[in-house]
């Protein structure tokens, strides 16, 4: 039986776009079972020594020198010459993907993956043999939105939000190739909903939490950049009024120094975890996130309606600048650059409850729904150009049961 194939270009540069594409794996699976085979590939890292050290490079600054990656990015721009018409480093490995897998689209998750990776695509299988599709997660336009993005043969672009897309068009997308998709979040995000009336209920029994308490939820990417330590103060005293849920990714040593930390601070609620699958539960159960600009995490949080408080210690990163940038625009988000400002964030709020759903009315207006499986339908029908393969859709079981669309 013939089958559609779709290769998915991606890189651990943060969490971000690792997440989206297994997103995006699971949803052909949800909604095409075994009619749609899809392969990641972590391109950058394993197709180049160079790539790989500046993978390494990138995470290591977002963790100890956010301010540094000013310089990192203005480097990393060059690539849009270097990969203008194909590929320049990690070419062998890249074929050798083409060759093997036949893919009847190429969908890019990285800024990194699209000039140069759809040209050669095309080269290789044949201009009628492949689709090419762009999926940016940014949340606005300007500086640190890379040129790399930017693939005018690309045969669909998806933008997160309207902002995004307008300039992706004014930077050289065609206008009738572009649209706007914001959600790309794993299925059980769509279907684990927590009520309101259950939430405390959910604090106190499973995360052993007082069920009322207002819940600060301190935040971290997977590799575990974090300021947990400079944050807590600031919480502490308050203790009987709020209390704190605290991932820490895969950092364990600040997993091991919270969990002391904790021992240390019995009058404070304190919810400890290292990496979570669980973020879109500790997400409905927050009243505010503290949280750097990552894409995926901000998306998250508008989607369950917890407000953000940016983790902008140490500088803030050119891509998070237009995560931020959205948010301050559209609700006036705030920024915190040290302890002393998100101490004064959290005192008022403690003091007059009235600040705080002001804030939390704002950031609701910002919100907005979409059916999720939207754009996967659109990326599979894209790709089913070429095989034309006959599948079976199923519906996305919203009432626990799975099986074709009647």
């Amino acid at each position: 039986m013939s089958k559609v194939r779709i290769l998915v270009l991606t890189s651990s540069t943060g969490g971000g776009h690792d997440a989206r594409a297994e997103a995006f794996a699971e949803w052909c699976f949800q909604l095409y079972r075994h009619d749609v085979d899809v392969q990641i590939e972590q391109m950058l890292e394993n197709s180049s020594i160079v790539y790989r050290f500046g993978v390494s490079t990138y995470n290591w600054i977002q963790r100890r020198s956010p301010w540094m990656h000013k310089i990192f990015y203005a480097v990393v721009e060059l690539l849009s010459f270097l990969n203008s018409s194909s590929v320049t480093f990690g070419r062998k490995f890249y074929l050798q993907v083409l060759q093997a897998y036949k893919p009847h689209l190429v969908l890019s998750m990285h800024d990194c993956l699209n000039r140069g990776y759809f040209q050669l695509a095309r080269q290789i299988l044949g201009a009628d043999h492949v689709r090419t599709a762009t999926y940016c997660g940014e949340f606005s336009g300007g500086w640190g939105y890379s040129r790399n993005w930017i693939e005018p043969s690309v045969d669909r672009h998806f933008s997160r939000t309207p902002t995004a897309r307008d300039f992706a068009v004014k930077q050289g997308i065609p206008e009738d190739r572009t649209k706007v998709r914001g959600n790309l979040m794993r299925p059980r995000a769509h279907l684990e909903h927590i009520p309101v009336e259950a939430r405390g209920d959910y604090r106190h029994k499973q995360l052993g939490l007082h069920p009322d308490r207002f819940t600060v939820f301190l935040a971290t990417g997977g590799n575990g950049a974090n300021n947990h330590f400079d944050l807590l103060p600031s919480l502490l005293r308050y203790a009987d009024r709020c209390q704190a849920i605290v991932i820490c990714g895969r950092n364990k040593q600040a997993y091991n120094d919270l969990i002391h930390w904790r021992a240390n601070h019995p009058e404070f609620n304190c919810f400890i975890e290292g990496y979570t699958e669980i973020m879109h539960l500790l997400l409905q159960v927050s009243d505010v996130i503290v949280t750097r600009g990552g894409t995926t995490t901000c998306a998250k949080a508008l989607n369950f309606g917890c407000p953000i408080i940016f983790n902008a210690f140490g500088g803030i990163m050119p891509q998070e600048e237009l995560t931020w940038k959205f948010f301050r625009n559209g609700a006036a988000s705030h920024k915190i650059e040290t302890s002393a400002e998100f101490s004064k964030i959290i005192g008022v709020w403690m003091q007059d409850t009235g600040t705080y759903e002001s804030a939390l009315k704002r950031f609701l207006n910002l919100q907005y729904e979409e059916d999720p499986t939207i754009l996967i339908d659109e990326l599979v029908t894209l790709a089913n150009e070429v095989p034309k393969a006959a599948l079976e859709r199923q519906c996305f079981p919203t009432n626990g049961s799975t099986g074709p669309c009647p």
